[in-house]
């Protein structure tokens, strides 16, 4: 799993990677600011005090509050612009480390796009459900790991699926996911911590395709799958 974090890393700086790699930086940035922006719209809205030392005191616990929510819920969000760069992303992958493969199968725009919106809205309701649980785990220093390990799963999971469904039958992606779990995890976890640090998250979208992509390669290969 390391090693094709590693790689899609490296290729950050190829020329085949540039084009999409501003077209990611600026739609996950965009898609950042909407969200920041929303998240705050709802906070401000939630000052009902008229007391000014306690409007004072609910701003700065929303201010606060509207930065760890937007970074906790970004990763869904940002999984949006993954509908429109998917294929420029993979076809960059494969092109310099897949050469000589078949066509992969061309999805419409509306069945990645669904998917996207599934799995931002599941993602997003997944978080703020297990919010309760992410505070009451503070107490005990556990609540970054709740979060890591949730999203982890969900990040793996989705991720793996856009990159399999171009080459295989959803049937052969769930049986190959489940068949390695744990490897998967461990790399939606990874993916869960780089949206946790400012700037980093802005790449994720990007890394995580290249870095699914690749293991899927590997654990098709190692299975026998053909396209």
């Amino acid at each position: 799993m390391l090693g094709s974090f590693l790689k899609a890393f490296l290729q950050l700086g190829d020329a085949a990677f540039t084009r999409v790699l501003l077209k990611s930086l600026a739609a996950s940035f965009i898609l950042y600011i909407l969200l920041y922006i929303g998240i705050g719209w709802g906070f401000s809205h939630l000052a009902l005090f008229g007391i000014g030392w306690a409007d004072s005191l609910t701003a700065l616990l929303g201010g606060l509050a509207v930065m760890l929510l937007t970074l906790m819920l970004a990763p869904g969000v940002m999984l949006l612009s993954l509908s429109f760069l998917l294929d420029d992303i993979a076809e960059a992958v494969e092109f310099r480390h897949y050469p000589g493969q078949p066509a992969p199968r061309r999805q419409a725009l509306g069945e990645v796009a669904w998917s996207a919106v599934r799995f931002s809205a599941v993602m997003v309701l997944a978080n703020l459900a297990a919010l309760p649980f992410y505070l009451a785990l503070m107490v005990v220093g556990a609540g970054p790991l709740a979060f890591l390990l949730l999203n982890g799963y969900l990040l793996s999971r989705e991720y793996f699926e856009l990159v399999a469904a171009r080459r295989v039958t959803p049937e052969l992606s769930d049986s190959l996911r489940r068949s390695h779990l744990g490897r998967l995890w461990l790399g939606g976890c990874l993916l869960a911590l780089m949206s946790m640090v400012p700037g980093l998250n802005l790449l994720s979208p990007l890394v995580a395709t290249a870095a699914m992509l690749h293991e899927f390669e590997a654990l098709r290969r190692r299975a026998g799958i053909a396209d």
